[in-house]
């Protein structure tokens, strides 16, 4: 069966999650989420792709990225397995896969669904029974965000700067979201797009995807009629 083509639009945040093989840890101590952190900062820095939110779990990675050029999403994750499988196999003395296949990965209507998809990744380790606050887990993006510890890796997205106008402002209006539970059905939403590998989003913003892409964007709907389009990278302003 032949995979299923990924989306390339530059520009355009991806929620993407990557799982260790069958279901198995990919870290195993603590220098080992310090090495991931470090790879993905090369690779994201190489591969033009900004980071503005990420979890490491025990066995699975969730990580919230912009592209900013075509296939850098799928550059950045095929460098980033190479250097931390070859790190993991030679310090733990192992050989054959850590990841599970391919990650998988959705499109993000940002203007509606990319505050509710930090919180989302951010929240793992709180729905995981791991911790019982966001900010007691030590591998996420929440310490930055919502408390200013200092994170080199994350790149800000403009609808996170346009929380307040300065950092602290910024900082509590983050944490002010989590005052309150992501409800069933948004998390349905996330998750549905995420493991289809579709689009999370209002329909007029996967009726523009499906327009520029000739993909389909929900479950059982066919794509929208061809339209002309200069070929290369698609730059779209999706953010209003």
């Amino acid at each position: 069966m032949p995979r299923k083509p990924r989306f390339t639009l530059s520009g355009v945040p991806q929620h993407v999650i990557q799982r260790g093989n069958n279901r198995e840890p990919c870290f195993f101590a603590e220098q080992d989420y310090r090495r991931y952190l470090d790879d993905l900062a090369v690779s994201a820095d190489k591969h033009a792709c900004r980071i503005h939110a990420y979890v490491l779990m025990t066995n699975h990675v969730h990580l919230l990225l912009t592209p900013m050029k075509e296939h850098g999403i799928g550059e950045l994750m095929q460098a980033l397995g190479r250097r931390y499988v070859y790190y993991v196999n030679k310090t733990y003395r192992r050989t054959g896969t850590l990841w599970e296949g391919r990650y998988k990965a959705s499109l993000v209507d940002s203007e509606a669904y990319l505050l509710s998809c930090m919180r989302y990744v951010e929240l793992n380790p709180i729905r995981a029974e791991m911790v019982g606050h966001a900010a007691e887990y030590k591998w996420s993006s929440y310490g930055a965000n919502a408390q200013g510890r200092p994170d080199p890796l994350l790149s800000p997205h403009p609808l996170y700067t346009a929380l307040g106008h300065t950092a602290s402002e910024r900082q509590y209006a983050y944490r002010e979201l989590f005052r309150h539970h992501i409800d069933e059905a948004l998390l349905h939403e996330i998750r549905d797009a995420l493991n289809h590998e579709l689009v999370l989003g209002r329909s007029y913003f996967k009726d523009r995807i499906e327009a520029i892409t000739q993909r389909r964007t929900r479950l059982g709907i066919p794509g929208r009629p061809r339209v002309e389009e200069e070929a290369g990278v698609y730059y779209i302003d999706l953010v209003h």
